[in-house]
C-alpha cells in the first residue's frame, strides 16, 4: 500500500500511521485480535489474545488456529468451515466454546473477516474473539431463575395466574387458572380474556376498561362475577398489572384471580345476604346501564352533529350563490326554497334537541 503515497515524506507518514495502528491493536486487552494466513496459521498476536487464550506470542505464532477448538468442534470440521464461509461471504460470526492454553473452556464470540488485496486475491483473515463466559453464565442464571419462577407459578393451585398480551389475549395459563376457570391450556391460550365475563359485562366494554386503567395507572383491582368454562359463575378478586420493558413499552399484562365465592357468601349472610346480594347486583346493573347510556349519548350527539351540519352547509352554499349575482330569477327562487327547507330542518332538529334536554331534566309535558 505504500505506493499510493506520492508526496515527499509520504512513506514515512504511512509507516508512522501503520505503527500507531499496530500499537493500538496490540494494546487492546478485552479482545483477542490476530491475523491468520490463508490456511489459518497465526501471524500476529495482541495482548488481549494472550490474556484471553493464555498463550504468549512466541508460543502460538505459526500454529494453526484450530488448536483453540474443543475436540467435538474439530470432529465437525468447524475451523475449516469458518474459513470457507468467511472466504465466500467476506465475514463469519459465531458463538461457542473455545479452549485456553490450560485446557479450560470459555464461551466466545468470534468474528472472522477475509482480507483481500487490491486485485481481490485472498491475503488472509482477521480474527476477533471476545470472552463472553460471564455474560453467558449471567444469562444462564437468569434462564434458570425464570424457569424456577415459571415452575412456581404453574404449580400454584389456589390462584389463577396468567399473562395477557397488550390486546387482552391469554398468553400463559397455570394450574390454578385451570382449576378455578375450568379450561385446559390448549383450550384458552390465544383466546380473549373477555370470555371470563358474563355476556352483559363483556358487551359493556368492561374488560377493555380494566386493561385501559391498568395501562394508564399500572394496576387495576376489582371484584365481580366471572364465568367458568361450564357457564357457572364465581365471585372473583382480580388484580391486573401492566408489564413494561425498560423503555416503557407495554409488553402485556399479568392477571391474578382468586375465587372468593365462599367468602362472599359468608359476608352476605352476616349482613342479611339477600339484601346485600340485591344491592351489589343493582350496583353492577347501574354501572353497566351508565356505560350503555354514555355510549348511546355519544352516538346520538355524533349523529345529531352530522344532521345539524348538513342543512347549514346547504343554506350557506345557496347564500353564496345568491350573493354572487349570477343566478337568474328561477335559480334565485330555487335557492330561496332550498334555504327555507334547510332552515325548517334546522328548526326541527333544534326542537328535537330541546325535547331531549327536557326529557333528561324531567320537564317534558305530553299533550293529549
Amino acid at each position: 500500500m505504500k505506493e499510493i503515497v506520492s508526496e515527499p515524506g509520504g512513506e514515512h507518514t504511512f509507516q508512522g500511521t501503520e505503527e500507531r495502528f499496530r500499537l493500538l491493536v496490540e494494546s487492546v486487552t478485552d479482545y483477542a485480535i490476530f491475523m491468520l494466513d490463508t490456511q489459518g496459521h497465526i501471524l500476529t498476536w495482541n495482548s488481549g489474545a494472550q490474556r484471553i487464550k493464555g498463550y504468549r506470542a512466541d508460543e502460538i505464532l505459526g500454529q494453526h488456529f484450530s488448536r483453540f477448538y474443543p475436540p467435538e468442534a474439530l470432529q465437525r470440521g468447524l475451523p475449516e468451515h469458518e474459513l470457507r464461509v468467511a472466504t465466500a461471504e467476506g465475514r463469519y460470526e459465531d458463538e461457542g466454546w473455545r479452549v485456553r492454553k490450560d485446557g479450560s473452556l470459555f464461551w466466545a464470540n468470534v468474528i472472522i473477516t477475509a482480507l483481500r488485496g487490491r486485485s481481490g486475491e485472498l491475503r488472509g483473515f482477521a480474527k476477533v474473539t471476545r470472552d463472553l463466559t460471564q455474560h453467558r453464565e449471567h444469562e444462564e442464571r437468569l434462564r434458570q431463575s425464570e424457569e424456577r419462577f415459571r415452575l412456581l407459578v404453574e404449580g400454584v393451585a389456589d390462584y389463577a395466574i396468567f399473562m395477557l398480551d397488550p390486546n387482552g389475549y391469554v398468553a400463559t395459563w397455570n394450574n390454578g387458572a385451570q382449576r378455578i376457570k375450568g379450561y385446559l391450556p390448549h383450550e384458552i391460550v390465544g383466546q380473549h380474556f373477555s370470555k371470563f365475563y358474563p355476556p352483559d359485562v363483556a358487551r359493556s366494554g368492561w374488560p377493555e376498561h380494566e386493561l385501559q386503567v391498568a395501562a394508564e395507572q399500572g394496576r387495576f383491582v376489582d371484584e365481580g362475577w366471572r364465568l367458568r368454562k361450564d357457564g357457572s359463575t364465581f365471585w372473583a378478586s382480580v388484580v391486573i398489572t401492566a408489564m413494561r420493558d425498560e423503555s416503557g413499552r407495554l409488553l402485556g399484562f399479568s392477571k391474578l384471580t382468586r375465587d372468593l365465592t365462599e367468602r362472599r357468601r359468608a359476608e352476605a349472610a352476616e349482613v342479611e345476604g339477600k339484601q346485600r346480594e340485591e344491592l351489589l347486583e343493582a350496583e353492577r346493573t347501574a354501572r353497566i346501564a351508565a356505560q350503555d347510556a354514555a355510549r348511546s349519548k355519544d352516538e346520538f350527539l355524533a349523529t345529531l352533529s352530522h344532521e345539524l351540519r348538513t342543512p347549514i352547509n346547504t343554506v350557506y352554499t345557496w347564500v353564496q350563490l345568491m350573493q354572487s349575482g349570477k343566478l337568474d330569477e328561477a335559480a334565485n327562487k330555487a335557492a330561496l326554497d332550498a334555504i327555507e327547507r334547510g332552515v325548517k330542518t334546522q328548526i326541527r332538529l333544534i326542537e328535537d334537541l330541546l325535547d331531549l334536554s327536557r326529557i333528561t331534566a324531567g320537564k317534558l309535558l305530553l299533550k293529549a
